[in-house]
């Protein structure tokens, strides 16, 4: 009768001990996702600012190689001055534009508060234009003679827009600081590259073994391409056209420039502020100053076509509507970072996406690796 016994408490002890395995890993996982869920809300606050240093390091990392190279294998040195040149050449006119932006809003807004705002008369060459001539000039003409009547009219929905307004306006001080952090924050990144190259090349095995080292590839190869084809090409077409604009002294010239630079981030171009513009210097200025300003906006105009094939390595397609999507979701979510977050980490998640649902099509996920991408993919984490 004792065999029996032994031989029913052989059979269930397997059982006992699969049971508690399963439960010490339940408690173990529970106490790691804990811990990670506190991590994340302590990091939350700057979690925007390190994502965007990290692109940035990723994007800016061959400039650093190269400069590194050639000032003798010194990556301090080379960071603090890819560091200071980011901020002279993009915080600096952006934060001009911000701030005059935001002076002709709310110089805006004090002239409707205090009935002070006036809109002048309609051109007469308005008359002449075909089909809606004479229309626009009768329609024009009757708001800026009862001006106030019309605002009344469309009193709460103005009252709204403005609010939004405002409250936009405010970030943006935000939204500069919060880039000058993440540029210094990447120049300390891109001195940590050997080591970081090391994490991410474990990491990615760990997760996806050979393939999701391919995956990295392909997610720095997306950040460095569509920060050179995207967001450089928008700076720089955003910079000639302020500088066109102050020249030709250009009314509410940085509120155009921002918008243009808006354009730019999402494909559009900067053609849907400067033709209207070009349009109206011809009916306002002399014919000479009028063609001189027409010269200088049309190659400013068509300079994306000529740059991005340049500058945006083959085989990366990024569809226009992820980018569309990217800007105007990055920026309602999260303001001025968000503009230039948002078309990066979209990018980034649809090839990610396409390489993962499509993995016999050629792209660089498949590819080996050799030695410069992995020093390359090794700049940021993430």
């Amino acid at each position: 009768m004792e065999k029996p016994q032994s031989g029913t408490a052989a059979e269930t002890s397997p059982a006992q001990i699969s049971v508690e395995a399963r439960v010490s890993d339940l408690v173990r996982i529970g106490i790691i996702g804990l811990f990670a869920y506190w991590s994340l809300q302590l990091v939350a606050p700057f979690a925007l600012i390190i994502i965007w240093s990290a692109i940035l390091a990723v994007a800016l990392f061959p400039m650093f190689d190269a400069l590194s190279r050639l000032l003798g294998s010194r990556p301090a040195l080379s960071a603090t001055v890819i560091v200071l040149a980011c901020l002279v050449l993009i915080i600096a006119p952006l934060a001009l534009v911000a701030v005059n932006f935001a002076d002709a809003a709310q110089a805006l807004v004090g002239q409707l508060k205090s009935d002070n705002f006036t809109l002048p008369a309609a051109p007469e060459a308005i008359r002449g234009w075909p089909v809606v001539g004479e229309r626009l000039y009768a329609g024009w003409n009757q708001v800026a003679s009862n001006l106030a009547a019309t605002i009344m009219k469309f009193q709460a929905p103005l009252r709204e827009v403005m609010g939004v307004i405002i409250a936009k306006l405010a970030s943006i001080g935000g939204g500069v600081l919060s880039f000058v952090a993440s540029i210094i924050l990447s120049g300390i990144l891109l001195t940590m590259s050997p080591r970081l190259a090391a994490t991410i090349q474990v990491l990615a095995v760990r997760i996806g073994g050979e393939r999701g080292v391919g995956f990295a590839r392909l997610a720095g190869s997306t950040v460095r391409n569509v920060s050179r084809g995207v967001i450089g090409v928008a700076l720089l077409q955003t910079l000639l056209s302020g500088l066109c604009f102050a020249f030709f002294d250009i009314p509410a010239r940085g509120a155009l420039t921002f918008l243009v630079f808006v354009l730019c981030l999402m494909q559009l171009g900067p053609g849907l502020v400067l033709v209207p513009v070009i349009v109206w210097a011809w009916f306002s200025w002399p014919t000479l100053m009028a063609f001189a300003f027409t010269v200088v906006a049309i190659p400013i105009t068509v300079a994306d076509n000529v740059l991005k094939p340049i500058l945006m390595s083959r085989g990366l397609s990024t569809p226009m509507p992820v980018i569309l999507i990217g800007v105007i979701g990055g920026t309602l979510s999260h303001g001025l970072l968000g503009l230039f977050l948002g078309p990066i980490v979209l990018s980034v998640f649809y090839e990610l996406l396409r390489a993962w649902a499509w993995p016999s099509a050629p792209a660089a996920a498949t590819l080996p690796l050799d030695d410069r991408d992995r020093n390359v993919e090794g700049a940021a984490p993430g």
